[in-house]
């Protein structure tokens, strides 16, 4: 009697250890569990078909303010980027990316699957991985839901209440300079702990994606040595959430601890030297236009043809002479 009570007992703890091992694997940390887990989990007031409209309306009124690039090189080479990193992402709704001309260095993910890249970003990223790394990021946000589950948690403070004004996070700050766009700062203002789970789930997605990991890290390093060389020159939109050394060294622990070596990573491309070039061009050319249109200029009035000197005026005097009629003998 006592050996069968001793084999259930056996039994019955190998049965309750085994679920616990498998409970134990966090899925958040899988990159094979991608696209067959729901990150986008947790405390939310908004159906995702309420999230997609309100995105929608809200990236409707960035365009009608912003300047949106309709350049076909470029936007089709940031959209083909953005969405192979879609299709290796967790994300299930419908991604829209579209190339702002704005020289701040940002991307932004709003909710329900609208996405907007500043030209700044690309000129500012040195390799197509740094910029899959960033747009990877965002990508994380729209993923989780993380507009409407901080929009959620914002209803306790009457989010109506809060200034349409945009701030925080990656998200937000570039159009705020080129648009007064009226976004409720809920849905773009991320915590803490959302920007962690974003630079954990970015990480996968640009390496499942076929992106070396590294390439995030080493544009948040260039954006904090910048801003060491010369404080004040970090993008704003780093202010509230800036890639400090324990975001880089939890994301240098990340790739270390759950994302396997591969034999070859993509780091560039050609087209991403010419669509980079192509923007800067783009740049400069507005740059000079701008100057141009500063200069000052001469102005005339009415019926003058410009500044007269002692030679032109002889000139003129004499040609006038000279069309004179003239009497002429038989």
């Amino acid at each position: 009697m006592k050996r069968l009570l001793t084999a259930h007992f056996s039994l019955f703890t190998a049965l309750l250890l085994v679920p616990a091992v498998g409970l134990a694997k966090d899925k958040k940390k899988d990159p094979e569990e991608i696209g067959n887990r729901d990150v986008g989990k947790g405390v939310n007031f908004y159906s995702l078909e309420k999230e997609i409209a309100m995105g929608k309306q809200f990236a409707q009124e960035i365009e009608r303010q912003a300047r949106v690039i309709d350049d076909p090189t470029i936007s089709e080479y940031v959209n083909r980027v953005g969405q192979n990193l879609v299709r290796n992402s967790d994300v299930k709704v419908p991604v829209t990316i579209k190339v702002l001309d704005s020289e701040e260095v940002n991307a932004m993910a709003l909710p329900g699957g609208f996405f907007f890249v500043n030209s700044g970003l690309v000129l500012k990223a040195e390799s197509e991985a740094e910029l899959a790394g960033v747009m990877a990021h965002e990508l994380a946000h729209i993923a989780a839901r993380h507009g409407t589950r901080q929009a959620t948690r914002g209803q306790i403070v009457n989010l109506a209440s809060i200034p349409l004004i945009f701030m925080g996070g990656w998200t937000g700050y570039g159009i705020r300079q080129a648009a007064s766009v009226a976004i409720p700062i809920g849905f773009l203002s991320f915590s803490r702990g959302f920007e962690a789970e974003a630079d954990l789930l970015g990480l996968q997605y640009m390496y499942k994606a076929g992106y070396d990991p590294t390439a995030f890290v080493d544009f948040f390093e260039k954006i904090q040595s910048d801003e060491k060389k010369r404080p004040g020159t970090m993008a704003k939109v780093f202010s509230s959430h800036p890639p400090t050394d324990d975001r880089i060294k939890d994301s240098q622990e990340n790739i270390q601890e759950i994302l396997k070596a591969k034999p070859e990573y993509v780091v560039t491309t050609s087209e991403f030297n010419d669509v980079k070039s192509r923007l800067a061009a783009m740049h400069n050319r507005r740059k000079l236009d701008d100057k141009d249109a500063n200069r000052p200029k001469l102005k005339r009035a009415p019926g003058e043809h410009g500044p007269v000197d002692a030679d032109s005026k002889d000139k003129k005097e004499k040609g006038d002479e000279d069309e004179r009629p003239t009497l002429k003998r038989r």
